[in-house]
């Protein structure tokens, strides 16, 4: 699968970090990076006037954190993650960070813009952002939050990586579903998928369950089981 990198749109964020200027570009382009100063509120995501299809991405894969070896000295945040399914474009670091940290770390969210459409599991695309500081900024390392997990990189510059990133379900239809905490059953000959392998944000629906709420969520996984626990269907919805 070709991975597709998508140009990440300058953050317009309001925070205070020490008259910092943070910027981000994409990978094409961190030779010349945008800047964007900073004031005192937080990214409104809810301003448009639709619906925001921003979302954190799924798994942050990795953190690298470049520092430039010529003045001015910038440090280059360069996070790789996973997708839950084809159709997140224009991905972003977007900072939570306000004001000097208590612990000197920089906390940002991997973003992207999510798709609409419900999908069917897939090897999880790979995406990537990246972030730039200017000289003079107060932190001593990053923690970059997902939708399921964070990798924190405690030192600058470095290299950081996550654990194994959840099962992603592609060949789960036709095995035996197996909860948290039970045993593989007897009927499972066409194989088992135990729920801790699956991503933290599942739904099970069961016989006799309803579906309760079409609410959408492009990092939720949901599973259909038939009368003997076999996985039926797998939807990211």
């Amino acid at each position: 699968m070709q991975t597709k990198f998508k140009i990440a749109a300058v953050v317009s964020a309001k925070l205070l970090l020490v008259s910092c200027l943070l910027a981000q570009s994409t990978p094409q382009t961190v030779q010349q990076p945008a800047a964007s100063n900073i004031t005192d509120q937080q990214p409104d995501f809810a301003s448009n006037d639709g619906p925001s299809s921003t979302a954190p991405v799924l798994w942050v894969s990795s953190v690298e954190v470049m520092r430039s070896a010529h003045g001015p000295q910038l440090d280059v945040i360069r996070v790789r993650g996973l997708a839950s399914t084809e159709g997140w474009e224009s991905a972003q670091l977007v900072p939570l960070t306000r004001g000097i940290p208590a612990d000197g770390m920089l906390d940002l969210a991997l973003v992207a813009d999510a798709p609409q459409d419900v999908f069917a599991p897939t090897a999880y695309p790979a995406i990537e952002a990246i972030f730039t500081i200017e000289p003079g900024h107060p932190f001593k390392g990053v923690r970059v939050h997902g939708a399921a997990n964070r990798v924190t990189l405690n030192t600058l510059p470095g290299y950081a990586v996550s654990a194994t990133a959840p099962k992603d379900c592609v060949d789960c239809q036709g095995k035996i579903f197996v909860a948290k905490g039970q045993a593989v059953p007897a009927n499972a000959k066409a194989g088992f998928v135990r729920e801790e392998d699956l991503p933290r944000n599942l739904r099970v629906i069961r016989e006799g369950d309803g579906l309760g709420s079409f609410e959408s969520n492009p990092n939720r996984m949901t599973i259909l089981l038939n009368e003997q626990g076999q996985i039926i269907t797998a939807l990211w919805n």
